[in-house]
């Protein structure tokens, strides 16, 4: 059975200390419905991964459910790290492709902001190794430092090589109404920038947000029947990898993003060649190379490349991040991957 999306919302990334986790939720949800003038949802997938440690809240399928007004529907909540979100969507793809559910709304929220600091910090650590690495005081961005450092010595680069992901994320965010960040950057003041876990700096980050996106799948005859023009989603694949860094075979081998890409590559019936734009998830600078390496639009050691030479602009070869990606748009943890 063929699916196809009939409706998509979104929120702002920002600081809202004044809006609840469920409001924040319902906000896309409702634009979503608007969009795909419908409020007939069988099956409601939630994509977060903070919620239980930040807002004090668990139970989200449920409680977004009563608070959408679908109370009664089958709903629950997928954790897969900042990946939750694409797994949820993941999930409500099988749901309505299976036929045992007809339209299946997806919703990715975060609420980051009430906490900063190293409260913040720590509970993004929960999404490494905790035995091996989080109780050892790793972090994210120090994970991340550890696989931008070794890209550096890999392939004899400077920090600098780096600068075009995040110059690409800006002059994208500008254009964004919804970003957090609409200021361009100039690879000079990139260059400027402090140090957050050596060598990854300030500008390398993409910055906590909260927000909330909200997708709804249909299989196809009842798309046709709905909105003029269904998005037809004609490839979708999920796969792990290990967590801890030292189990894995490569530390600059996404194994996880590798099989899905090819996967889904597959399942179209496509190759990285006939893609027009990719969207991928650049938290911090050196993801969105290996990412361009895993998925196979550049060899190792040259996803840099692809940023050096404006081939990741809205006019390049295989545009990136945009709607400013996670750096300028603001990442809001589990909710990006919607």
């Amino acid at each position: 059975m063929n699916v196809s999306i009939i409706g998509i919302g979104q929120t702002e990334v920002k600081e809202m200390w004044s809006t609840s986790l469920r409001h924040l939720a319902w906000y896309a949800i409702e634009a979503a419905l608007d969009d795909a003038h419908t409020t007939s949802i069988d099956a409601l997938y939630v994509g977060n991964m903070l919620a239980g440690e930040l807002s004090s809240q668990n139970h989200l399928g449920a409680l977004i459910a009563d608070f959408s007004g679908l109370r009664g529907i089958e709903a629950v909540t997928v954790e897969a790290g900042e990946a939750s979100g694409g797994a949820a969507m993941r999930q409500a793809f099988l749901a309505v492709k299976s036929g045992l559910v007809e339209t299946a709304l997806v919703v990715g929220v975060e609420k980051m902001t009430d906490n900063v600091g190293t409260a913040l910090t720590a509970a993004m650590a929960s999404s490494l190794d905790a035995d091996y690495e989080a109780m050892h005081g790793l972090t994210q961005a120090g994970a991340a430092a550890l696989m931008m450092r070794r890209y550096l010595h890999e392939y004899g680069l400077e920090l600098a090589d780096f600068a075009g992901f995040s110059v690409n994320a800006h002059a994208n965010g500008a254009n964004n109404p919804l970003a957090m960040f609409r200021n361009r950057l100039k690879a000079e003041r990139f260059a400027a920038a402090p140090q957050v876990a050596e060598p990854v700096s300030l500008f390398d980050a993409a910055p906590a947000g909260d927000g909330a996106a909200a997708v709804i799948l249909t299989n196809k005859e009842r798309a046709l029947d709905m909105v003029p023009k269904p998005v037809q989603v004609i490839g979708s694949a999920l796969a792990t990898d290990t967590i801890a860094l030292h189990d894995r075979t490569h530390v600059l081998q996404l194994t996880a993003a590798q099989k899905s890409a090819a996967q889904a590559l597959q399942a179209a019936g496509m190759t990285p060649e006939q893609i027009d734009v990719f969207e991928l998830h650049d938290s911090f600078t050196v993801m969105a190379a290996l990412a361009l390496e895993a998925a196979g639009f550049a060899e190792p050691g040259a996803g840099w490349q692809l940023a050096r030479d404006g081939e990741i602009g809205l006019n390049g070869r295989i545009p990136i991040s945009t709607f400013g990606g996670l750096k300028a748009r603001g990442n809001p943890g589990g909710a990006t991957g919607v």
